[in-house]
């Protein structure tokens, strides 16, 4: 498996969570890792991208402030902490990597390896 998605899960609105995106050794050292969402009917959408070297980060400008990517060198690891979950954050959560750069403008078309996938549910 080269990407799997796990932590997602059922909270109340307020409640924070973390979902992680497990990398293979390979696409962790050399890809840049994102987080993508999608709602039932809506479109997918970035919500947070983290470079190889962690030098660069993006987030989704409406998620600033909320959540926050980060890498874990020990074990392969990209988090996404979402912290005063809003009804309107359920979706299910996916990660992807890609060699490019990944950023807000950048289509999710195209990206080169996805994790399955992981629910979250945030009820009000």
């Amino acid at each position: 498996v080269q990407l799997q998605a796990f932590g997602g899960g059922s909270v109340h609105a307020g409640d924070s969570l973390r979902v992680s995106c497990l990398a293979s050794e390979r696409i962790f050292s050399r890809y840049a890792i994102a987080w993508f969402r999608q709602a039932p009917g809506k479109q997918r959408e970035f919500v947070a991208s983290i470079s190889w070297s962690a030098t660069r980060i993006n987030y989704q400008d409406s998620l600033k402030g909320r959540f926050t990517i980060s890498r874990d060198n020990a074990i392969n690891t990209v988090h996404l902490q979402m912290n005063s979950l809003k009804p309107e954050d359920a979706a299910v959560y996916y990660c992807a990597a890609d060699k490019a750069p990944i950023d807000s403008g950048r289509s999710y078309y195209g990206l080169e390896y996805w994790g399955q996938g992981t629910q979250v549910t945030v009820s009000s």
